[in-house]
């Protein structure tokens, strides 16, 4: 069975967990070397030695935020069909040959890359490159193998957007996020678009993105640059390099009106309130406040200690959780999010003043360099763990080099966040969290449900 997943949007507890190794002013993360073939692939090798297998992974610099005019979903449907197969691999059988070899692979589309993996034993890693590299360059798609995939996403879409009231209303609160981007689409595609995808889509998107010179493989584990280079060159550097049109996109208005929408559902059993603000990434906006984003995240929602969790949990009984998430690795600007959930004997409108009580307290009186301490002391200890993971690297670097952040956005993450002050922190509150570039989502029951 082929395994799909769609990568969504990060929250700055996960993004710093893959990050972070230590708070040392000298620290290096993940310390990865790098080089590029003659056809322009970048190639990036992570050493982790500690078992012999790798994590071997493809991103192309595509994702949905390219969808030209009424082809939405059409990354994602791609996405799909890269495992229909080739002239020496059939149909279906890219998945099952990874897992008689003792691995597991996956892919995942995002607004702004997608990627391919691979884990798999040391070695047995140049088999899963010699397939990689082949689907790369010789993907075959006829109708029918392509209009049952069809079909397939737009069930995939009924299970997990259409029959889920949380992930409706976060679909329309992106949409109303974005008055002008892209990102204001679901990755999936709208239902009535995905229908009349083809076949001539498909291979179109294909042969326009997927190329050596629009990719970067990164392999981490058990692998040196020595070791990989030879292999990249044999399986990927004899792959032509192709023109790759400029990746060019619409961009946001400054938000002049905050925006609110209500979704009532009968499925609805626990009563939410949601409220995401426009907000700088690494690399579009007020870059500036990215660190301190992350920092103020942790300080507003870090699990039980986050400000949210104890006013809204603790001091007052309104909310059976509460937290807050940032994430930083997008091309273009991005969202800083608060949410809580309804305790059941509460009142939503209690709940909603509450909320904008502590947000109003954040503007007026700022953060303490005790609560930023403690923020950075809680993103190194989920930073320990998250290393443990054998793509925890690739990753990182791999998101980072596809946004157009780079490796060394990754390698100086511990310096730059452990150098976020207070006041930096509190000047990023004030520039993000204002009224206008707000959507505020109530997640509620049907009435008469």
């Amino acid at each position: 069975m082929i395994l799909i997943s769609l990568i969504v949007r990060r929250t700055a507890a996960l993004f710093c967990a893959l990050l972070c190794l230590t708070a040392g002013a000298k620290a290096q993360v993940f310390s990865p070397e790098t080089v590029t073939l003659a056809n322009g692939l970048q190639v990036v090798a992570i050493n982790n030695p500690r078992a012999p297998v790798v994590a071997h992974m493809v991103w192309y610099r595509i994702g949905a935020a390219d969808e030209p005019p009424r082809k939405s979903g059409i990354a994602h449907f791609l996405e799909h069909l890269m495992f229909k197969g080739t002239k020496d691999i059939p149909p279906g059988e890219f998945s099952k040959m990874v897992a008689n070899n003792g691995g597991r692979d996956n892919a995942f589309t995002s607004y702004d890359y997608t990627g391919y993996f691979q884990n798999i034993a040391r070695d047995r890693l140049e088999l899963v490159m010699r397939m990689e590299a082949d689907r790369m360059s010789n993907l075959i798609l006829t109708d029918a193998e392509v209009n049952p995939e069809r079909e397939v996403i737009r069930e995939e879409r009924r299970s997990v957007v259409d029959n889920n009231p949380r992930s409706r209303l976060r679909e329309q609160m992106n949409a109303a996020l974005y008055l002008n981007h892209p990102y204001g689409r679901p990755i999936i595609g709208w239902d009535h678009e995905i229908q009349g995808l083809t076949t001539e889509d498909a291979l179109a998107w294909y042969r326009a993105y997927y190329a050596p010179n629009n990719a970067v493989l990164v392999v981490a584990g058990d692998i040196t640059m020595a070791e990989l280079k030879p292999l990249a060159e044999k399986y990927y550097g004899v792959i032509p390099a192709k023109p790759v049109a400029q990746r060019l996109r619409p961009t946001e208005p400054v938000p002049q009106a905050a925006r609110r929408i209500e979704l009532k559902d009968a499925r609805v059993r626990q009563v939410s309130l949601s409220r995401t603000y426009l907000a700088p990434s690494y690399v579009a906006g007020e870059t500036e406040h990215a660190d301190a984003l992350q920092v103020l995240a942790e300080i507003f929602g870090g699990g039980v200690t986050g400000r949210l969790h104890r006013a809204l949990v603790l001091d007052k009984p309104l909310a059976t959780g509460a937290g807050a998430y940032y994430d930083p690795d997008s091309l273009d600007l991005t969202g800083f999010g608060v949410s809580a959930s309804l305790r059941g004997e509460a009142k939503l409108e209690d709940l909603e003043a509450a909320l904008e009580a502590e947000l109003r307290r954040l503007i007026e009186e700022g953060v303490t360099e005790e609560e930023v301490a403690r923020a950075k002391t809680r993103l190194r200890a989920a930073a320990i763990y998250a290393r443990d993971s054998l793509q925890g690297g690739a990753r990182a670097i791999g998101t980072a080099i596809v946004t157009g952040t780079g490796i060394e956005q990754v390698e100086t993450w511990p310096q730059r966040i452990a150098a976020v002050t207070a006041a930096q922190v509190t000047a990023a509150a004030r520039a993000v969290l204002r009224e206008e570039r707000s959507v505020t989502g109530l997640l509620l029951p049907k009435p008469g449900s």
